[in-house]
């Protein structure tokens, strides 16, 4: 399996199937996750975030490699898990029923 993250964060590529290009689709796979999933990858990818950050802001975002591409979109899935991890304890809103919601457009990367 090809490497989708920089080599400096080889710690989390069992995580880099979170680097996921759409916000649908991170969506999808934080309400199709188990709680210890989500757990597991928040505790992995929490303590990085600094690091990430730094990693990232050497670039523009139109120059961004396809590596840190990867990176940033497992920091955006982070964001996706983050409330179910630290406020809900589930994978769905509680109490919104069949409630969804679609993004109509997806910023550029």
């Amino acid at each position: 399996m090809p490497t989708t993250l920089p080599s400096d964060f080889a710690d989390l590529e069992p995580f880099a199937e979170w680097a996921i290009p759409t916000e649908k689709a991170r969506y999808d796979k934080r309400v199709a996750s188990t709680m210890d999933e989500l757990q597991a990858f928040y505790d992995a990818a929490f303590p990085r975030m600094e690091d990430a950050l730094v990693y990232l802001e050497q670039y523009s975002m139109d120059d961004l490699p396809n590596d840190a591409k990867g990176l940033l979109w497992l920091y955006c899935s982070l964001v996706t898990v983050s409330f179910p991890v630290e406020v809900w304890r589930q994978p769905r809103v509680p109490d919104s029923g069949a409630s969804s919601f679609d993004a109509v457009l997806e910023p550029a990367v």
